[in-house]
């Protein structure tokens, strides 16, 4: 009987990419494998067919010929070329449901060190001026007394002959050949047979480590800052892990940050506010003056440029936006006293000095007006 195409017997079109070829792979044999179809020979004949397919198509050279010369030249080429093995096809596409490794990565050997974060503390002046600080932290670091290789001082680790040092072995389940962890050493590839006193042939041992950490200029609460392999150390001579520190800037008394900007209030007298003046508002870099116009009302923004933060991914610089607050006088005297009613008096009748509260008591009048209607 004539072979099928290949490109139909997966379902795929002819110019399907590599990825497809192997998701209808994996479809096709899982629908038609051995042990979901038992006792099934045309199941049995269309899940090898499929393999056949997956052989040729998953190859660039194989499916160049196939897709040139057709089902001999395609065969001919696969057979002089020693072929893809049916358990190496099958590590490489059910991998992940087996949890097999495919690859250098899923290799043995030592594991690496867990990852450190680190919560710092920070003033908003450190934060926007940078600065270098010093941070402990209890981490796992190498074992002096071993050097990390986990084997007693004289001794070394041996090679596990479980794996070969590979790390992994090769379990066979029923058609299934795949590859996992190898439960002698766990993966390491190597067995302590005389473990060291000092870390009970871990490699590591409980130390606090004093850290020299420079914080760049205008870091906010959120940023991180990675320092590689300065986090654990692996078991047994693997490799560290990181150290992530996490910035957590501290609520100021003054001021408020809002990316690069800050923001302040500035309270002023009720006679600064109509005369004007000028005062002293403090910034990062030291106190500036601030002119305060007459007739400034209660919440006006004053900017004052490049007073804010420089920020960390670029050179521009925040501003600094002042809102002022007009002070209602308390504790005044007889004198005062009667010196504002006498004010109050002079003002009265005339809107001109009180234009805000003219338009805004017109518009209580329409609204009262409204509802009577």
């Amino acid at each position: 009987m004539a072979k099928r195409d290949y490109y139909d017997v997966l379902g795929v079109e002819k110019g399907a990419s590599a990825d497809q070829i192997k998701k209808a792979f994996r479809r096709t044999a899982m629908k038609h494998h051995p042990d979901r179809n038992p006792n099934d020979k045309q199941a049995e004949e269309k899940f090898k067919e499929a393999q056949e397919a997956y052989e040729i198509l998953s190859d660039a050279d194989k499916r160049a010929n196939f897709d040139q010369f057709g089902h001999a030249t395609a065969n001919q080429a696969g057979a002089g070329a020693g072929g893809a093995g049916f358990s190496d096809i099958f590590g490489d596409v059910f991998g992940d449901i087996f949890g097999g490794a495919g690859g250098a990565s899923g290799r043995g050997g030592p594991a690496r060190g867990s990852d450190l974060v680190y919560d710092l503390q920070l003033e908003l002046e450190d934060a926007v001026k940078g600065k270098a600080v010093e941070i402990e932290i209890p981490t796992k670091d190498k074992c002096d007394t071993c050097e990390g290789s986990g084997a007693r001082p004289g001794s070394s680790p041996r090679t596990c002959n479980a794996c070969k040092g590979v790390g992994q072995v090769r379990m066979s389940q029923g058609f299934f050949s795949v590859q996992q962890t190898c439960p002698k050493c766990r993966g390491r590839g190597q067995l302590i047979t005389d473990p060291c006193g000092g870390c009970y042939g871990q490699g590591v041992v409980e130390k606090r480590k004093t850290l020299s950490v420079k914080i760049p200029a205008g870091v906010d609460t959120g940023d991180r800052i990675r320092l590689s392999g300065k986090g654990e150390a692996g078991p047994q001579g693997g490799p560290n892990g990181d150290l992530y520190v996490q910035m957590n800037v501290v609520e100021h008394t003054i001021f408020v940050r809002d990316g690069a900007n800050l923001h302040c209030e500035v309270p002023i007298s009720f006679s600064q506010a109509a005369i004007g003046g000028e005062l002293e508002v403090p910034t990062l870099s030291g106190k500036v003056k601030l002119k305060i116009p007459s007739e400034t009302q209660t919440g006006k923004l004053f900017r004052l440029r490049g007073k804010g933060v420089t920020q960390v991914r670029s050179a521009g610089v925040g501003d600094l936006l002042c809102r002022v607050v007009i002070e209602t006088p308390v504790n005044l005297s007889v004198k005062q006293t009667k010196l504002l009613e006498a004010f109050e008096k002079s003002l009265s009748g005339s809107s001109r000095h009180s234009p805000r509260s003219e338009h805004w008591f017109d518009g209580v009048k329409t609204f009262f007006d409204n509802l009577t209607k």
